[in-house]
């Protein structure tokens, strides 16, 4: 049975039991600042375990793209070590909101188990909570599992928790026996058993229970609604289906294993370096999903994890041999493999073979680098006869320049070193607290203070598409300390979403007016943001919302404008072009996209044009609700990261463009007057940015333009045709003027040089001579230096400039000086420069340096009189 066929039984055999099959979410979350990655199957359905939210259906069953490189189970070097360590794996998964229970979801997962797969029952294990005495029955009453093979465990196996507070339940674990061969741990005292450390038992589903909530104080209280959310590991269930030793021995790992053995030019069987392939098949996969869903690598967060993990599978390739970019070759093998359960994958192959092959390049660059570094640090402590390279050092290594610490212990080894790896853990430490502080899961209110309820309603009905006015009704509040909170049973106001800026308006009702600031999304709730006001104690549910109709117009010609954008980046730079965010707001546009280069100022006008040709044309948009499936299949365009539903909005303008979007949109294009592109970008690695206007920001645009425009004219005295012309020429006139200037102060300079000789003074047996200017260049002070190291002798001077709030040094001595070793006027310079803030050298005779701080011009001036005091020369 091969893996794609086990996936399918999954879900076929949950959809015969009534689930919904609900699509993986984006691997890169979209709307949960608590995650890094999508972590589980239950992430998508956090909001219903929290009570925010609702869906069409109770039942539900998946497949989910999941990532986790830190925890518990993922120490990230061990994957490609052991059997079933991953950075990107599968979970299966099926779900109750409020539906069946303990007894269905046990009945049907040991059906699934042993009926449909024929797993052996006498290897199976049923873990429960130590006090889950309904669970420890149903498995005796629901199944034939062995009675001794019902085992109860204690919190840290068998309780789930989503965070320190929220909802929570006990949960059961089906183990398999896989026999003393699959013991990893033999030779040392250890006993096998279920929950242990070996790889005879493995864990293959979890079934979790949530019928409680913790408080503050951490309390148990029962849940109204009890849930049910199961995971299974995909790759260690085909594993068990495939009587594979390893996870990597499947045929989810093979083909793409083979494949790294082609471009090597190895045979992974014979090779001694089995360890690289399974680490390079796994890192690829995890960066060809999270690139596909929207992520990129980069200094922080996310795409911190990402570069880090491209530079691990990078580094590895070495030990195979490729030293050249190779890891962007293996991304179309992933999505070949992977692309009929994930169709993303297949239509953003381009995407991700051009970000990865960007990565490794500069990667390749860096390793070089860091080889560097690893040698001058070698160096340094064999000079200084030490043998242990300092924590902060193999951080460095590992945190700037992707080495991970395997490699620098290798390198150590190599070199009879070792490290201090408690002082590296300490760094570790400090990182973890550092991304603990941007990264915190937890499922936190957004304010302390209490909302007033006076109707209950679980989700807002938006009516904003057809009307910008209404009679409705407050369904709670909330006065905060600078605003009020509103919630309304149905409201006009576009809740941001989809990167289109919340509308903004008013909410009136008897006796008040609120002015609404912004509004916001909270699951299934939009949550009106208003100016806080005196007294706010509505006697009447009852109020009238109006959004601002001037602010709404000007923000749909700029969403609409968006789609006509990127229809034109697909049309003029090609079909790889996907969104990768936006902004959309009433005052302007901002389109975020993937394209490794800068693009010409000729494809810039040629997109201008193309857009504007579509609004000239005046097409009337065609916006519908459609099954997902059936607007996937018209050629809709799906966005990076977005989730989707079941059933879907599509905007279409003619043949140009066809996305699916639920924001708000112009009738026809023609409403959005003229569209003006003000700037390209790049962002990131990968990422491009363009920012327009339109409407009434892009007309005040061209009016401003042309005033500015007939002004300049007048002020040079030409024809508007005429003023490139002639501001080059001025340029031209001034850069040689300047010129002029130049060779005049230098000649100025020059015969000065024997007034300055002679206003030399002696310390010691040596001419001093310290000068200061203002606004020359330290290239005339070179000049003025060798003019006076022609006419002088047993000299040393310190010339300054003043420029732009900086200091310039200029350092020099005569040779008679420099040969007799009494004088280093690099040395005197870079001491001079550190007490300006600033640093710099040079060659023994002549040396410049810089200063930050000028407020510290005397003392530096002063310090280099001291160095040759203290000389004794």
């Amino acid at each position: 049975m091969t893996a794609e066929e086990i996936r399918r039984q999954f879900i076929e055999f949950f959809e015969n039991k009534k689930h919904t099959n609900v699509r993986s979410a984006p691997v890169v979350p979209q709307d949960d600042p608590t995650l890094l990655f999508t972590n589980a199957g239950m992430n998508q359905f956090k909001d219903i375990f929290l009570g925010k939210g609702k869906r069409s259906y109770t039942r539900a069953v998946n497949a989910q793209k999941c990532i986790r490189v830190s925890g518990k189970h993922n120490d990230l070097e061990e994957v490609g070590r052991d059997t079933y360590h991953h950075t990107f794996f599968e979970m299966l998964g099926n779900w109750s909101f409020g539906d069946y229970y303990k007894k269905e979801a046990i009945a049907w997962a040991w059906e699934l188990f042993t009926e449909v797969w024929k797993l052996p029952k006498a290897k199976l294990y049923a873990t429960v909570y130590t006090t889950d005495d309904e669970a420890h029955a149903l498995w005796e009453s629901e199944t034939d599992i062995a009675r001794d093979h019902i085992l109860r465990y204690a919190d840290k196996d068998n309780f789930w928790e989503m965070g320190a507070t929220g909802p929570c339940g006990p949960c059961s674990e089906i183990h398999i026996d896989l026999g003393e061969d699959f013991c990893d741990k033999k030779g040392e005292k250890h006993v096998c058993g279920v929950n242990g450390d070996c790889g005879r038992y493995i864990e293959l589903w979890n079934l979790v229970f949530i019928q409680y909530n913790r408080d503050e104080q951490g309390n148990l209280h029962t849940l109204p609604q009890t849930h049910v959310d199961t995971g299974a590991g995909f790759e260690r269930i085909v594993a068990v289906l495939q009587n594979k030793k390893s996870n990597y021995d499947t045929d989810v790992f093979m083909p793409l294993i083979h494949f790294i053995g082609e471009i090597a030019g190895q045979d992974y069987a014979a090779s001694k370096e089995q360890v690289a392939f399974r680490v390079i098949a796994d890192h690829v996969r995890m960066l060809t999903f999270s690139i596909t869903d929207g992520g990129l690598p980069s200094n922080e967060g996310r795409g911190y994890v990402m570069r880090r993990i491209l530079r691990r599978a990078a580094r590895y390739g070495r030990k195979l041999g490729m030293r050249k970019p190779f890891i962007y070759k293996l991304a179309p093998k992933v999505a070949e493999l992977m692309g009929n359960a994930y169709p993303e994958l297949n239509e953003r192959t381009e995407h991700v073979v051009a970000v990865i092959r960007k990565e490794e390049e500069h990667f390749n660059r860096t390793l070089d680098r860091g080889l560097e570094i690893f040698d001058s640090i070698k160096n340094e402590l064999q000079s200084n006869k030490q043998t242990v390279i300092p924590g902060k050092q193999v951080f460095k290594l590992y945190d700037t320049f992707g080495f991970p610490v395997d490699l620098t212990r290798v390198l150590a080894e190599e070199n009879r070193l070792t490290l201090d790896t408690d002082g590296f853990e300490e760094e570790m430490e400090a990182q973890r607290e550092r991304a603990r502080a941007h990264s915190k899961f937890a499922a936190s209110a957004e304010d302390d203070a209490e909302w007033i309820v006076l109707n209950e309603s679980d989700q807002t009905e938006f009516s904003g598409y057809d009307r910008l006015s209404q009679q409705t009704h407050i369904a709670r509040y909330q006065i905060s300390s600078e605003t009020i909170n509103v919630v309304l049973i149905e409201t006009p106001f576009y809740a941001e979403s989809g990167g289109q800026v919340g509308d903004r308006g008013t909410i009136s009702g008897e006796g008040f007016s609120l002015t609404v600031i912004d509004t916001q999304k909270d699951g299934d709730v939009f949550i009106h943001i208003c100016k806080s006001i005196e007294n706010f104690n509505p006697v009447s549910d009852r109020v009238e919302a109006k959004v601002s109709v001037s602010l709404r117009r000007e923000t749909v010609k700029n969403h609409t404008a968006t789609h006509l954008l990127h229809a034109a980046l697909h049309t003029v730079i090609g079909a790889h072009v996907h969104q990768a965010g936006s902004l959309v707001e009433a005052e302007r546009l901002r389109f975020d996209f993937n394209h490794s280069e800068k693009i010409s100022e000729q494809d810039l006008l040629r997109i201008e044009r193309l857009v504007n040709e579509q609004i000239q044309l005046n097409i009337p948009l065609e916006i519908k609700q459609e099954k997902f499936a059936e607007a996937q299949k018209s050629g809709a365009m799906a966005l990076f990261g977005e989730k989707y539903g079941d059933v879907v909005r599509t905007v279409k303008i003619a043949d140009f463009s066809h996305e699916l979007c639920g924001g708000t949109h112009v009738n026809s294009t023609g409403e959005i007057g003229l569209f003006i592109l003000l700037s390209e970008s790049g962002i990131a690695s990968g990422v491009r940015r363009i920012e327009a206007i339109t409407g009434t920001a892009a007309v005040n645009y061209m009016q401003e333009l042309r005033v500015a425009r007939q002004q300049l004219g007048r002020l040079l005295n030409s024809p508007e045709n005429e003023i490139n012309s002639k501001i080059t020429q001025l340029l031209a006139d001034k850069k040689e003027l300047e010129k002029e200037v130049q060779k005049m102060q230098a000649a100025q300079m020059q015969a000065g040089a024997s007034g300055i000789i002679d206003k030399a003074e002696t310390i010691g047996a040596v001419k001093v001579i310290v000068e200061e200017f203002n606004g020359s260049s330290v290239d005339q002070l070179k000049e003025l230096a060798d003019e006076i190291r022609q006419k002088s002798a047993n000299t040393v001077g310190l010339l300054c400039t003043e420029n732009d709030g900086k200091l310039g040094f200029v350092c020099f001595a005569t040779d008679d000086l420099v040969t007799s070793g009494k004088i280093n006027a690099g040395n005197l310079v870079r001491e001079v420069a550190k007490t300006a803030g600033g640093g710099g050298g040079g060659r023994p005779h002549l040396a410049t340096a810089g200063g930050k701080d000028v407020r510290k011009k005397q003392a530096a001036l002063n310090q280099f009189r001291n160095s040759i005091s203290a000389s004794g020369r």
